[in-house]
């Protein structure tokens, strides 16, 4: 004797959401925050291979860590302007050319090119750690 299951498509279908909207439910902090990492490392990558030609364009490299972290060790040719003091500092960087921000992890070099745009400078990429200007 064998056992049929009788059901349609749309049963199926709705059985999936269900089950989706579930998981969904309970692990959305999660999925947004590898969704979050895993944008973060696609746009690290994405900038470091745009690096050369952004170097030939005559990019300024701005490090957006504090002052102590910058003397710890920076990438040649990169100025420092902390993030704290960035705002204040806007007629220090120049316009019309890239802007290649970085600081220890690309939180704060995030937030740098937030500001930056609101006060209309373009192009400005985030390239994370300032490790990355270093190996490209």
């Amino acid at each position: 004797m064998s056992t049929h299951c009788v059901c349609d498509v749309f049963t199926l279908y709705s059985v999936d959401l269900m089950t989706l909207q579930s998981f969904w439910t309970q692990y959305w902090p999660l999925v947004l925050i590898v969704a979050w990492f895993g944008y973060k490392l696609w746009n690290t990558r994405r900038v470091r291979a745009m690096l050369p030609r952004l170097r030939q364009s005559g990019a300024v490299l701005i490090d957006v860590r504090t002052a102590g972290e910058f003397a710890g060790g920076h990438a040649p040719d990169s100025i420092n302007i902390p993030l704290a003091e960035l705002g204040s500092r806007l007629s220090e960087v120049p316009r019309g050319v890239p802007l290649v921000l970085c600081c220890a992890s690309g939180s704060r070099s995030g937030m740098a090119k937030m500001l930056l745009r609101r006060h209309g400078y373009k192009p400005v990429y985030n390239i994370g750690n300032w490790g990355h200007l270093l190996t490209t």
